[in-house]
């Protein structure tokens, strides 16, 4: 007897070991999750954004799947993070959100909002009810970088690069990137040069000399400006004519592109470039993405398209769409204002967000992430063009702010230097790393304020719902079945601009089962007097070809002759899918 209690002693001892155990590995898995301690102080370069979404990876596997989309110019991996909560179903099957940045190489930040993104999700993932919804209901695909070459330069080389790397023969001599800017005093800068001149255009401002303005007609100028800091390698006369580069991969989307005489760096054709193909391509391999959002620079703006006024406005019932999360949007960012591209700031043929908005009808925006406004916390000041006195104003408190508040570490002073061809010479002025980027001290705000934007955008995509189902018995084994099918939220299931495009399979909604026959099948477009819109053929499949609009629902009517159980299902490409069984 003492035996056989001595042996259930030890056996419950085991048990009550793995447990604990099992207790301790869920603890310290739960903990390595938490330990993911990203900042956002700092600007990450392509090696270390790498190494952080590989750790988030490792850390949230489950829910997170990073993958290499392509390859850019120069060989780096496009990498691309996939949320998604596996146990609410496949990626695909749900609506999803793309979100890319950094198409620029010099627009960094757009790639510390994506990884903000990324780890805000996964950090709130259980903790925060509407995060959590997210999570579950919706897949983000989310390219921190579009553009890693880009971005390799601007943290490894001095000067600023906006194209990618593959080399252009921007003078048409047959060579190619053989005269770019050069760093000929060698502090790591491309910064500018000027040359004092009698005759000269240019003088110190009254508010500080440091700042250098155009004289007006009748004044007399001290400066002329060089440009930025270089040397005539290739001797023919001009200086810094042909630098690495000298595309531009936001005008290489198939929507409205237009040859390089029209747009400046258009390519040769669409997705002529490794870095836009491999970002086309998956785009189009994922039909269920419901809303796009491409962070660019500088600018506090929330852009939506047309990007040329030829386009014409979107369709009223669009525009009220985009005009909600818009609006919605100042608010969430208070330094920003929603524009259209062509008609408030310029013309863009065949950017990423008119390929995707007006070519695919996805609801799209482009934020341009950076405002000078959020220097001093000043909104609404005039930013008139051609105001060169309101110019002279914000650069003179630029200035005060670079010594206020970041001890004169992004603003050069002017020193003399000896030129091979322009003699004596200065060379000073602004860091790549101001005016354009945030200082890194405001960096967070900026992450967290965008990445809210993005999100309230996320979720107005799709939500759709079968619901009233309503069974009504009209003679023997003879049914009438009444479903309601609903969207609830303002992004509807297809756009006006997917349904004029045929870019957008239609909605449908089926009904099912082993012992019923479908007599009859439509939408009821008035219940009261019952009229309906039949279908002629397979009644059983109701075609829905404007999608279910946002925030409303569409009623459908069978007759089944028939019993038992059937299925009544809700199949939207970007709104996922629904279905529901009734008995009969």
């Amino acid at each position: 007897m003492i035996q056989i209690k001595f042996r259930r002693l030890t056996f419950l001892m085991i048990i009550f070991l793995l447990g604990y155990v099992s207790v301790k590995i869920t603890d310290s898995y739960a903990r390595q999750e938490n330990n993911i301690n990203l900042t956002f102080n700092h600007y990450y370069s392509y090696e270390e954004l790498s190494d952080a979404l590989k750790s988030l990876a490792k850390a949230y596997p489950k829910f997170l799947k990073l993958i290499s989309i392509g390859k850019s110019y120069e060989g780096r991996d496009i990498w691309l993070m996939i949320i998604n909560n596996p146990d609410a179903g496949p990626d695909k099957s749900k609506p999803a959100m793309y979100i890319d940045g950094n198409i620029h190489g010099n627009e960094v930040q757009g790639g510390e909002v994506c990884l903000y993104t990324i780890w805000y999700l996964m950090k709130n993932y259980g903790k925060l009810d509407k995060v959590t919804e997210l999570v579950d209901q919706k897949a983000f695909y989310i390219l921190p970088t579009i553009n890693p070459d880009g971005r390799a330069y601007w943290f490894n080389k001095p000067g600023s690069l906006r194209s990618g790397t593959k080399p252009v023969d921007n003078d048409n001599d047959g060579l190619y990137d053989e005269d770019p800017p050069d760093d000929i005093d060698g502090d790591g800068e491309i910064l500018t040069m000027r040359k004092k001149d009698p005759d000269g255009m240019y003088k110190p401002s009254k508010y500080d000399p440091r700042i250098m303005v155009r004289v007006k007609p009748g004044e007399k100028g001290e400066y002329i400006l060089l440009g930025s800091e270089g040397i005539d390698n290739d001797g023919d006369g001009l200086v810094n004519e042909d630098g690495p580069g000298g595309y531009d991969p936001n005008r290489n989307w198939p929507f409205d592109w237009q040859p390089p005489y029209i747009q400046y760096g258009s390519g040769d054709y669409p997705f002529s470039y490794p870095e836009t193909r491999a970002g086309g391509k998956f785009i189009l391999e994922h039909p269920n993405i419901a809303a796009v959002q491409s962070y660019h620079n500088s600018g506090g703006m929330i852009l939506r398209g047309p990007g040329a006024q030829k386009v014409g406005e979107y369709p009223a019932s669009d525009k009220r769409v985009y005009d909600y999360i818009g609006k919605m949007g100042e608010k969430i960012l208070p330094f920003y204002r929603y524009y259209v591209i062509w008609k408030d700031l310029y013309t863009v043929h065949g950017g990423t967000i008119n390929w995707t908005g007006e070519g695919l009808g996805i609801f799209s925006f482009s934020n341009e992430l950076w405002s000078s406004a959020k220097y001093y916390y000043k909104s609404g000041e005039a930013r008139r063009r051609g105001d060169s006195e309101a110019y002279e104003k914000r650069q003179a408190e630029r200035l005060k702010f670079d010594d206020l508040l970041e001890m004169g570490k992004f603003y050069r002073e002017w020193k003399p230097f000896k030129h091979p061809t322009y003699g004596d010479i200065e060379i000073g002025g602004w860091s790549k790393r101001t005016n354009r980027v945030p200082p890194s001290f405001q960096l967070e705000d900026l992450c967290h304020r965008n990445c809210m934007f993005t999100l309230f955008h996320a979720d107005q995509m799709p939500v759709i719902e079968i619901r009233n189902v309503e069974i009504k018995k009209l003679g023997e084994d003879v049914f009438r079945v009444r479903v309601e099918v609903a969207n609830d939220r303002i992004i509807p299931t297809i756009s006006a601009i997917a349904s004029k495009n045929k870019t957008t399979r239609p909605d449908i909604v089926t009904i099912s089962g082993s012992n019923i026959k479908v007599l009859s099948g439509g939408i009821v477009v008035d219940k009261w007097y019952n009229r309906i819109e039949p279908v002629e053929h397979k009644p059983e499949r109701i075609i829905l070809r404007n999608g279910i609009k946002g925030n409303s629902q569409i009623l459908i009517q069978w007759i089944v002759k028939g019993y038992g159980n059937v299925n009544i299902k809700l199949d939207c490409v970007k709104g996922g899918i629904r279905e529901k069984k009734v008995s009969l």
